[in-house]
């Protein structure tokens, strides 16, 4: 199948070379020409594991090109995917002017009937616009060619997005023309040979999912961190708290972890956009409000520890030196959206500290927020040596089991303030440690 991916952003490039491995022939098309360039040469322009010998070889195979050239791509497909982004504006409204472009630019140079699928995160009633903008164009032209518009949302995981595309736990596809449904359900069937987890509706109720998931997963992560919070004054555990639910089948073992809060492109957006779409129809989304509430207190919560640690003992956080350990707002990832790790460090300059960080993918996007404000270690011991103190921020595997004799030694003083929860308390105060962690007294 001859498919045009327009956007080469996280959700384009993946969607794009996945779809390109199972033998279609797919046109990534971008404004960026910087982007294309690298593209071409089979370099990544996002961390991705996996993602990069997929492209390569793809490239080699001749089965995925890249291209600035929009109108080339359009009139050699079949279906087209917008795969562009949908920033938050200021009421958390998602923007879909790039969707809206898109929508101009194919109807623009259609040159025969097109599926054209919506794979952008978008407000409930986009496609009924995505049509509108099409049917305007064709009018204009004076042609009849028919634009079948399709609602198929992502449900990808950074870090894990190359398995999630080949083995999803479920495919969404929103639409009416059953000619689209057919064609799309052919598109997917190689990535659910072992399941048909296909399941069609209509476009509303599919644009409606994509925000619906994400919105579920963010209350359950703010639930615990509140349930956290309590845990720290009625002196209870929360990792015992999380394995005593999680064994209930209706609740699960997944997202419940505490820690400092969610961050990344999707959740914050989807969570805001959710909580605009309800007051614009005068129909207040609460839970989602204190979902957000709580998780903007949950970013704050690791320094509010730090001020109580050195207020108790007279002291002040101006002039102390921390190290961080991880900045990127999960592991196997170098996104810093939103990440918990700008509102810490923030704080700790803004308190007159100095900060010293290291991260195993993340450090070249983090230059750009912080540029010399911070220091950068190339290594996680070395951000050790003359510090204070150590902040975990991301749970990496590469600090999960650290050599702890070398944090004692590197370390001025043996504090760590752990916002994964990644270390066993009692162990860490026999070694110690004055240690702090999220719930866990």
């Amino acid at each position: 199948m001859k498919i045009a991916v327009v956007g080469t952003g996280y959700v384009g490039l993946v969607a794009g070379t996945c779809f390109a491995d199972i033998g279609n022939h797919v046109t990534c098309v971008d404004i960026d020409e910087r982007k294309i360039e690298k593209l071409l040469k089979g370099i990544p322009i996002i961390y991705e594991p996996g993602l990069e010998p997929l492209l390569v070889r793809n490239i080699k195979e001749k089965r995925i090109e890249f291209t600035t050239n929009i109108q080339e791509a359009i009139e050699n497909c079949e279906v087209i995917f917008i795969a562009v982004g949908t920033p938050p504006g200021e009421d958390g409204s998602a923007d879909l002017q790039y969707v809206l472009t898109v929508a101009k630019e194919i109807g623009s140079f259609m040159n025969s009937d097109k599926i054209v699928v919506n794979k952008s995160t978008v407000p409930v009633g986009t496609a009924d616009l995505v049509a509108k903008e099409l049917k305007m164009v064709l009018k204009s032209r004076n042609v009849e060619w028919e634009a079948e518009i399709i609602s198929n949302p992502e449900f990808l995981k950074e870090g894990a997005a190359i398995d999630d595309f080949m083995s999803p736990d479920r495919i969404i596809i929103g639409g009416k023309s059953e000619h689209a449904l057919k064609v799309m359900s052919k598109l997917y069937s190689p990535f659910l040979r072992t399941n048909n987890r296909i399941y069609m509706m209509d476009n509303k109720s599919a644009e409606l999912t994509k925000y619906a998931a994400n919105a579920m997963l963010a209350t359950k992560i703010s639930f615990m961190n509140e349930l956290a919070l309590l845990c720290d004054e009625v002196d209870a555990d929360i990792d015992l708290v999380r394995v005593g639910i999680g064994s209930d089948s209706r609740i699960g073992h997944k997202f419940l972890f505490p820690g400092i809060g969610y961050g990344g492109s999707c959740f914050p957006k989807d969570v805001k956009a959710l909580i605009h779409m309800g007051r614009q129809r005068e129909l207040p989304m609460r839970i989602l409000e204190s979902v957000e509430d709580v998780n903007a207190g949950q970013k704050r919560l690791l320094f509010k520890k730090i001020q109580k640690h050195y207020s108790e003992r007279n002291e002040s956080i101006e002039g102390k030196r921390f190290a961080v350990w991880g900045l990127a707002f999960k592991p196997r990832t170098d996104d810093m959206r939103e990440a918990p790790s700008i509102v810490m460090i923030n704080m700790l300059l803004e308190a007159g500290a100095s900060v010293v960080a290291y991260d195993p993918v993340a450090m070249d996007n983090c230059r750009e927020i912080w540029g010399d404000k911070i220091s950068f270690s190339p290594d996680s011991y070395t951000t050790l040596d003359n510090a204070d103190a150590l902040i975990v921020h991301t749970e990496w595997n590469d600090f999960r089991i650290p050599d702890f004799d070398q944090i004692r030694q590197r370390l001025k003083h043996q504090v760590v303030f752990d916002g994964r929860n990644l270390y066993n308390t009692k162990e860490m105060l026999q070694m110690g440690f004055d240690y702090y962690s999220i719930g866990r007294s």
